[in-house]
């Protein structure tokens, strides 16, 4: 069986610990067939972060820059789990050393980023990934079946939503993600390119889009070394920052095959801990889907009987090969990290097969172009067209 070499940047931060997790997990469930992976390296620049990494990935280098990884000719794959700004920069170099790259999302701060790294992949014979994990929850495959067979007819609209409240306490404190100088698309690039990842996977290319991104509040406390999710007691002594990119966005999108979209997603929805929903409508039926009940899609068909027509809920279980080799019942529910297992498993084996699985960088440029569009047509307050 062939092991990958992997160096996973930003070790101590959530994507880090999940993907250094996921690649250590991931055999026992789905096997060897695809390769297996070894994390020989953890890149943090925190000293004092760093200092509880070497049990996480026993033998691993704990190194403190990332240039180290990509020159490191005894790893194959750099896994990229920093912050926006940096993804851009730590790729390209990643990519112009021979390294296989798997980056989190968003792939870079522009299109044309995206599509720079993506023709450099090309041109070397690398295998590319972006980190848009939560389509690879077996319930999505599903749904792309149902809409590829042509269950639901032409598809008409597509409806989504993300919200979570992670700033919908307007003293919630300042953090890296609320920075334009480090996340230039703030939740366009964050929360914003998960639902585009599901209108990549479900629907496919967007033509136009016209978007109205906001900023809620816009000055927040600063606490020094918070981390995502952790709580704050206010001294009253802290100095405030801007929040210098948007809160939430409201978009409404034209899709090439026809099809429209409408779509919010927000961090200031007060209340709302992690709400992710999308609805396709079609000329013979429809589909619907939350993640509060996370491996379960909803149907609609047309075929059915007058007076007898309903949406009909399917659990997803070990009738699909995925989810079998988790659990052996529905209804048990695979959750985020097991979205995340299955993706490493993913990258594992595009690596040792070459063969490449979507989302690659061609897709991520793609969700780029849609973010890039979102920020221009907002500021414009326009109609972006997306080539």
């Amino acid at each position: 069986m062939a092991e990958v070499r992997v160096a996973v940047l930003g070790g101590s931060g959530w994507m880090g610990k999940v993907h250094t997790m996921a690649y250590q997990t991931f055999p026992h469930f789905l096997g060897t067939s695809g390769g297996t992976a070894r994390v020989v390296a953890l890149v943090e620049s925190n000293p004092n972060a760093a200092a509880d990494l070497a049990f996480r990935a026993p033998g691993a280098k704990i190194l403190n820059a990332w240039q180290d990884a990509v020159n490191d000719p005894d790893i194959d794959l750099i896994d990229i789990c920093l912050p926006d700004n940096l993804h851009y920069e730590v790729t390209k170099a990643a990519l112009l050393a021979g390294k296989h790259v798997y980056c989190e999302k968003p792939l870079a701060d522009t299109a044309a980023q995206a599509r720079e790294l993506a023709d450099i992949a090309k041109a070397r014979g690398l295998i590319t990934r972006v980190g848009h994990a939560f389509p690879r929850n077996p319930v999505h495959d599903l749904a792309r079946e149902i809409i590829a067979a042509g269950e639901i007819g032409q598809i008409k609209l597509f409806k989504a939503c993300q919200h979570v409240d992670m700033y919908g306490d307007p003293l919630a404190p300042y953090m890296w993600r609320a920075d334009a100088n480090l996340a230039p698309t703030g939740i366009v690039g964050d929360t914003g390119t998960h639902v585009f990842s599901f209108m990549d996977f479900l629907v496919g290319r967007v033509s136009s889009l016209i978007a109205d991104n906001f900023i809620v509040t816009h000055r927040r406390p600063v606490v020094t070394g918070l981390g995502y999710g952790e709580q704050a007691v206010l001294t009253g002594t802290e100095t405030w920052s801007d929040v210098t990119n948007p809160d939430g966005s409201n978009i409404l999108c034209k899709f090439v095959n026809g099809a429209r979209g409408l779509i919010d997603f927000s961090r200031v929805a007060t209340g709302r801990k992690f709400l992710q929903t999308y609805e396709v409508y079609g000329t013979k039926g429809s589909l619907s889907y939350t993640y509060d009940e996370v491996n379960r899609l909803r149907l609609y068909t047309n075929e059915d009987a007058v007076g007898r027509r309903g949406f009909r809920e399917i659990d997803v279980g070990p009738e699909n090969e995925t989810f079998r080799a988790f659990l052996p019942l529905p209804n048990f529910a695979l959750g985020y990290n097991e979205s995340k297992i299955i993706e490493a498993a993913e990258v594992i084996r595009s690596i040792t097969t070459g063969q490449a699985l979507w989302p690659t960088f061609e897709a991520g440029h793609h969700i780029c172009q849609i973010v890039d569009a979102c920020m221009e047509s907002s500021r414009l307050g326009a109609w972006v067209s997306i080539a």
